[in-house]
């Protein structure tokens, strides 16, 4: 078979040959991926030469004729992420190697055809550097050989629950912007009482079931309480390892936080748990 344009035979370790695919648009070599077969790799620049020179092809536009062709194993033409970049820097001259389409004051993140989160423009530098991945319902990204759940860099904290601890004012949960995420609770072991009046605020732990700390006039009290619990329950010899509440994240002094620990008061039956 002969020369295909921008396709090039290359060999891997083991002998076995593939084909390496490219093409150059407004001076940047991109590179389209490896094939297994020559005619894929040749079928891959052909699509993203048409994508970055007809204006015509939007991002739907090219799901719906083209969802056939979308990367569904490791030798397909060419995969929806691979679409989006080319897309994205032939409208907004910016090339970004994750799926990520600009727009003027945010931008879409494709995980897939049906799920588009939607961040902020300040958030641009962050997620064109850091791919994300799910699991679940669960989003997270790698950085410095760690997973982070996204919803940390709101001050979400781990294990959260939508609906009780957070909410998404528009009912969209791929809708990341800040006007958008509503924190009802950032504080471990801390809920708030719909039907209390001066102490609103409960705070639990658990202890193989989950243990009523008190009720308290504020979250930080009942923050605070918890913390506090849980260093007795561990003094006592209670092996678990509990979450604290952050003091960077409660607005107050140190001094202020010792004053409250020391005088929260803490249930009973907490207090006189043997292990």
């Amino acid at each position: 078979m002969g020369n295909i344009k921008g396709v090039f035979e290359a060999t891997k370790k083991d002998g076995t040959k593939y084909y390496r695919a490219s093409l150059t648009y407004l001076g940047k070599h991109i590179s389209l991926g490896s094939f297994l077969v020559q005619t894929h790799a040749g079928k891959a620049v052909e699509i993203a030469d048409e994508i970055l020179n007809n204006p015509n092809i939007t991002i739907d536009s090219f799901i719906n004729d083209y969802h056939d062709i979308l990367a569904s194993d490791t030798d397909s033409f060419i995969s929806l992420d691979k679409v989006i970049s080319l897309i994205n820097y032939r409208d907004n001259k910016i090339y970004i190697a994750n799926p990520i389409y600009i727009y003027n004051k945010y931008f879409y993140y494709y995980l897939s055809v049906d799920k588009i989160l939607k961040f902020d423009a300040d958030e641009l530098f962050f997620y064109s550097s850091h791919k994300i991945m799910y699991r679940g319902n669960h989003l997270f990204v790698s950085d410095y050989d760690s997973q982070i759940n996204i919803l940390s860099r709101y001050g979400i904290r781990p294990h959260s629950i939508l609906g009780k601890d957070y909410l998404f004012k528009n009912g969209d949960r791929y809708d990341f912007r800040i006007t958008n995420i509503e924190i009802v609770n950032k504080y471990y072991g801390v809920s708030k009482l719909k039907k209390r009046s001066k102490k609103s605020y409960k705070a639990v732990i658990h202890i193989k079931n989950n243990f009523t700390i008190g009720y308290y006039e504020s979250p930080i009290i009942a923050a605070i309480a918890y913390n506090k619990a849980a260093d007795i329950l561990n003094k006592k010899g209670y092996s678990k390892e509990y979450p604290r509440n952050d003091i960077s994240i409660m607005g107050i002094t140190k001094l202020s936080y010792i004053d409250t620990y020391n005088s929260v008061s803490i249930s009973e039956k907490i207090r006189n748990m043997n292990f």
